[in-house]
């Protein structure tokens, strides 16, 4: 490029030249798009193979309810986690957590620990 005297061109040559560069890089633009996306896809495939190899977790036993809603009985809680807005309010009118406690006796075909 020293050899190129781009001030003494005149505007057809320049313009030629201008479209030369102009489709060269277009190109390698497109051949490092490709490479890239190629790289990119080759990441995305071994970071799926990794996530999937992950150990699973150990099971964890079924948590059985240990409280109930008197109206509508069929909102249960195992006492685990927040509480349910059900329990706040009937504590809030003040029943105690001993009246919504499910009697384990009451329970019928169903084993559990004591």
């Amino acid at each position: 490029m020293e050899g190129i005297d781009l001030k003494s061109m005149p505007l057809d040559e320049l313009w030629a030249l201008h479209e030369t560069i102009c489709s060269i890089l277009a190109r390698k633009l497109e051949a490092e798009k490709r490479s890239l996306e190629r790289r990119l896809n080759e990441l995305r495939r071994s970071f799926k193979k990794a996530s999937n190899e992950t150990p699973e977790r150990r099971p964890y036993p079924k948590v059985h309810p240990k409280f109930r809603n008197p109206k509508p009985p069929h909102q249960t809680w195992s006492g685990r986690g927040h509480q349910p807005r059900w329990v706040r309010e009937l504590l809030a009118a003040g029943k105690t957590i001993d009246d919504l406690r499910i009697d384990r006796s009451q329970l019928s075909g169903r084993r559990h620990r004591r």
